[in-house]
C-alpha cells in the first residue's frame, strides 16, 4: 500500500488529479493494475487514503511549528521557526497542495482542508495575540488574516521554483513576514526581547 500511495503522489504530482489513472499509479509503482485493485477500487479511493495521510503528518507539522515557546524568540528566529517547517513539509509533498485545491478534489478532501485553514487561521491568531499581547482583539485578527494569506500566496511562488531560486523565494517570504510584522512589535510590553523593538 506505501508503495501504490508512493506512487500516486508521484503522478498526482505530475498530472494532476484529474490527469491521473489507476494505470499510471500502477506503472509509476512497477505493479499490475490487478495489484491495485487489491488495495483500492478507484482513483478517488487512492486520493482519499493518500489525503489522510499527508494531512494527518500536515496537523503533525504545524502543531510542533505553531508553539508559544516559539514567543521567547526573536522576530527573525521566531519566523524561522514556525515557517521553515511548515514549507519544508509542502516541498517535500508536492502532492499534498494538489489534494487540496480544485473543484474535482474528492468532497472528503475538501471539508478536511477546509477543517484545517479554519485551525489554521485560529492557531495563527492565538500566536499574534501572544506576540501583541495589548493590541486590540479586532486588530489581532486582522493582522492574523493579512499574515495568513500572505504566507499562502509566497508559499504558491515558494512551490513554483526550484534550487537557488527556491531558496530566494523563501529569503523573500521571510523578509515581507518580517517588514509586516517588525513594526508591530514596538507595542510589545517592557519585558519583551529586546531584539524585537530595535531598528533592524
Amino acid at each position: 500500500m506505501a508503495q501504490l500511495l508512493e506512487a500516486a503522489a508521484t503522478v498526482f504530482t505530475t498530472s494532476g488529479y484529474n490527469g491521473a489513472s489507476t494505470n499510471a499509479i500502477a506503472r509509476e509503482a512497477g505493479v499490475s493494475p490487478g495489484t491495485l485493485y487489491q488495495f483500492f477500487p478507484n482513483k478517488e479511493a487512492i486520493a482519499v487514503e493518500l489525503g489522510n495521510r499527508l494531512t494527518h503528518r500536515w496537523r503533525e507539522t504545524y502543531g510542533a511549528a505553531f508553539v508559544h515557546s516559539h514567543l521567547e524568540l526573536p522576530l527573525d528566529r521566531m519566523l524561522d521557526a514556525i515557517l521553515d517547517p511548515l514549507i519544508a513539509f509542502n516541498c517535500e509533498n508536492p502532492a499534498f497542495a494538489v489534494l487540496t485545491h480544485g473543484s474535482e478534489i474528492p468532497g472528503v478532501i475538501s471539508q478536511e482542508h477546509d477543517a484545517l485553514h479554519e485551525t489554521m487561521l485560529t492557531r495563527t491568531e492565538e500566536l499574534i495575540s501572544g506576540y501583541l499581547p495589548d493590541l486590540p482583539a479586532d486588530r489581532v485578527t486582522r493582522i492574523a488574516d493579512t499574515a495568513f494569506v500572505v504566507f499562502k500566496s509566497g508559499l504558491d511562488l515558494v512551490m513554483a521554483h526550484n534550487g537557488p531560486e527556491r531558496q530566494a523565494y523563501i529569503a523573500e517570504l521571510k523578509a515581507v513576514m518580517y517588514g509586516y510584522l517588525h513594526p508591530l512589535a514596538r507595542t510589545r510590553p517592557a519585558g519583551a526581547t529586546a531584539h524585537d523593538t530595535d531598528t533592524p
